[in-house]
């Protein structure tokens, strides 16, 4: 019998990743056997990450779920589908009965995207109102940070920095976590733009920059200051910025609180570099800037961004092509709403950043019954074994997930889901102004259902078969209803992708604003702490980055053995390169292998994040669930640690 005839099918990765990629995949006998990016697609232009590029090993890895798993006599045993769901319906029944809807809390986060995965929240919202987390882990001080000061959080066209004479990436690499700019950024560069990378990690980006600016960890915002004071002092700021700036007296004053010295020295920087990028900021403009989301993950994280804001605002650096300070895409607006105008508030939020503990105090009632979508928060948040502890002692915990995670391991009942490769949904991207669809490239194993199937499953059971019946497609349809008129329909978007209504080639052209006043917002005061301190007994500050082979704690291979701490070799507390090591914090520690690299600063550390709690390799066992200056983000990069010799 022949070889059935290889065949090419489009879809999108759903992944937590700003580029949203579109994929072209291979399909032979039923299987995929290759991937590539879509050529078409204006941003992936036939390239995918190493993450993605990678992808094959991870769906049809062994370890991937294919049966329910429920817990009986204290182990994950597999079960039908019937008995699963029906296990879930009468577990989250009776607790709703005996404690009220606030004692269930459906915790959804960004492991996987797409508008469809709203549709569990829709359930739960039908079936309580339950608890629901708030803020996040990723970008929340940054959103919130631009919409005080805009308006509106969104960026100019990728493209746009094709114009810019100077791009400045601020905290940003873009080999790890924007790759598909990489090319827009070095037809910039060619075309005669200078590079700027400011980051107090050196890392495969700053090889791209012209310059590298390393503040201390969190200085971020003392550079900032510091530049803005040299534009004040030099006459630097733009000539009509009070025309489209409010507060400009009170920046200047929160500016001129301390000298550009004094301001470096904050920063750690030399007080020429703070000038010279002042001056190409005021005088050598359009300017770009790409700001990192890990700067949003300090504790003073929104003051960060906001002061970046301001500096580029002030110098005219926004509003006009090459220019703007880019942190972030919209990627869920105008799209229908799920929910009612008026909607009846969840009983109980819980601070993304601080699951852990407070979920293991919560009380009046206390949380019976967890249902997590889309997350290993075992994993993913600060404080995993006091995640773990609140996990293990919450009654019933429903995990919905291709593997057996950290968070799964702990549950009593595991559903297995899609991946990629088998999603049908709605996509926006935070990384560029497209929207797309995915299409099941393949069917999923039997045995596998989609976040949409399980959860319609459930509702069936406790009488909202109706608040949540629809087939994927339809859905689709019904999200896209107020955009059809521009053109978004699933049809065209099966085929390709189409630009986001209302985004603009050049944001807040003409220098309008979203702002209530249709002018900046600049800051008028520093929210505290301004500045990120190590200890005298743990000197160095501990950064979690990501890496070219993970996405969160999904591993290309997850490593073997310790993960790598990375520090300068004057840090090592007299360890060897490649030396076995302990990494430790105020609150736990973890096994290390030394990596010596002299082009990092001497007080920062740096390991990857998304490890594995179980496999001791998750950076976050040993970080402080604490929360950023606004929006409810988590201060991940400001835990002091040490190292340890075994």
């Amino acid at each position: 019998m022949p070889a059935a005839m290889a065949e090419v099918r489009r879809t999108v990765c759903n992944r937590d990743c700003p580029d949203t990629c579109s994929i072209l995949a291979t399909v032979e006998d039923g299987k995929v056997v290759k991937l590539q990016g879509d050529p078409k697609h204006p941003i992936t232009r036939g390239f995918l990450c190493y993450r993605t590029n990678h992808f094959l090993d991870r769906q049809y890895s062994p370890d991937r779920l294919t049966q329910p798993l429920l817990r009986k006599g204290g182990a994950l045993v597999p079960v039908s589908w019937d008995e699963a769901l029906d296990v879930a319906a009468e577990r989250l029944s009776t607790i709703r009965a005996e404690s009220g809807p606030a004692a269930i809390f459906h915790y959804r986060s960004g492991g996987s995207l797409g508008l469809l995965k709203k549709v569990t929240d829709l359930f739960f919202h039908r079936f309580g109102p339950v608890g629901v987390k708030r803020g996040d882990i990723c970008s929340a001080a940054g959103e919130i940070a631009q919409e005080m000061d805009f308006g509106l959080c969104d960026s100019s066209d990728p493209s746009d920095l094709e114009k810019a004479r100077h791009i400045i990436l601020w905290g940003k690499n873009l080999h790890v976590s924007s790759p598909h700019l990489i090319p827009v950024v070095k037809r910039a560069r060619k075309a005669g733009a200078r590079l700027t990378q400011i980051d107090p990690i050196f890392h495969k980006s700053s090889e791209l920059c012209d310059d590298v600016i390393q503040p201390r960890g969190g200085g971020d915002y003392p550079l900032a200051m510091g530049a803005a004071r040299a534009c004040f002092d030099r006459g630097w700021v733009h000539a009509d910025a009070a025309s489209f700036c409010d507060h400009l007296g009170e920046f200047e004053a929160l500016a001129r609180t301390r000298t550009v010295d004094e301001w470096a020295r904050l920063a750690d920087v030399d007080v020429e570099q703070v000038i010279e990028l002042a001056r190409r900021l005021g005088q050598e403009g359009p300017v770009s800037i790409e700001v990192g989301w890990g700067m949003g993950r300090r504790t003073n994280g929104a003051t960060i961004v906001r002061a970046i804001d301001a500096l580029g605002a002030i110098t005219g650096n926004i509003g006009v092509e090459g220019a703007g300070v880019s942190f972030y895409y919209q990627r869920s607006s105008g799209y229908a709403s799920l929910f009612d105008a008026v909607a009846e508030p969840p009983p109980r939020t819980i601070a993304e950043p601080l699951l852990g503990p407070v979920l293991l105090a919560a009380s009046d009632p206390p949380v019976r019954a967890l249902w997590v979508t889309a997350g290993n928060p075992v994993s993913s948040l600060p404080q995993s074994a006091t995640v773990a502890e609140a996990i293990e002692k919450t009654e019933f915990v429903v995990v919905v997930d291709s593997f057996l995670t950290d968070t799964a391991e702990l549950a009593d009942l595991v559903l297995p889901t899609t991946t990629l490769l088998e999603d049908d949904d709605l996509l926006g991207a935070y990384g560029q102004p497209y929207v797309s669809a995915s299409t099941p490239v393949v069917p999923p194993p039997e045995g596998v259902k989609t976040d949409l199937e399980i959860i319609q499953g459930v509702a069936e059971r406790v009488g909202l078969a109706d608040a949540v019946a629809g087939s994927a497609r339809e859905w689709k349809a019904r999200l896209l209803e107020p955009l059809a008129q521009n053109g978004l329909t699933v049809d065209r978007l099966e085929r390709e992708a189409v630009r986001r209504p209302g985004s603009a080639p050049v944001i807040f052209e003409g220098r309008r604003f979203a702002t209530a006043s249709g002018r900046v917002n600049l800051m008028t005061e520093a929210a505290e702490p301004a500045l990120t301190e190590t200890l005298p007994d743990f000197p160095l500050l501990l950064h979690t980055v990501s890496t070219s082979k993970s996405q969160c704690t999904q591993w290309v291979s997850e490593p073997e053995g310790p993960v790598t701490v990375t520090v300068h070799p004057d840090s090592a507390a007299g360890l060897a390169d490649g030396a076995r090591a302990r990494l430790e914090s105020r609150v736990g520690a973890i096994p290390v292998r030394v990596v010596h690299d002299p082009r990092q600063r001497k007080d920062i550390a740096l390991v990857p994040k998304g490890g594995h709690f179980r496999r001791q390799q998750a950076a976050n066992a040993i970080i402080t669930a604490r929360l950023t200056d606004l929006g409810d983000g988590a201060s991940l990069h400001d835990e002091p640690v040490r190292l340890v010799a075994e």
